[in-house]
């Protein structure tokens, strides 16, 4: 994937929306208020933050090197994916889906 691929891929969601709320490289999207996805502009290859399950994290970063704690994040919480086509584009959907599914809450209906 790409960078436009990614971008296409984070607005197809329900309810994001992007900005550019830390300068110019670095493309973020949120959904209610919260970010879910940071995407640099200025990096070859391309790279992108995304929120994950505490275990989880460690697990993505031991098993591929092209996953990092996350850059000027809570490392705890967020992993740097270095798109380097060593992951497949379905791999790199479900991270970017795990990490909407943390932050993404429907809302409830009225009975």
């Amino acid at each position: 994937m790409n960078i436009e691929e990614i971008r296409i891929y984070a607005l197809s969601k329900p309810q994001v929306e992007e900005g550019f709320p830390f300068g110019e490289d670095t493309l973020v999207f949120k959904v209610q208020g919260k970010i879910f996805l940071l995407m640099s502009l200025d990096t070859q290859p391309p790279r992108f933050n995304v929120k994950c399950n505490p275990e989880r994290a460690i697990e993505l970063r031991e098993q591929h090197d092209c996953i990092l704690p996350g850059y000027h994040m809570n490392k705890k919480h967020w992993n740097t994916i270095i798109v380097d086509n060593s992951l497949t584009n379905n791999e790199l959907k479900e991270m970017i889906d795990h990490s909407y599914q943390l932050i993404y809450k429907p809302a409830k209906k009225m009975a």
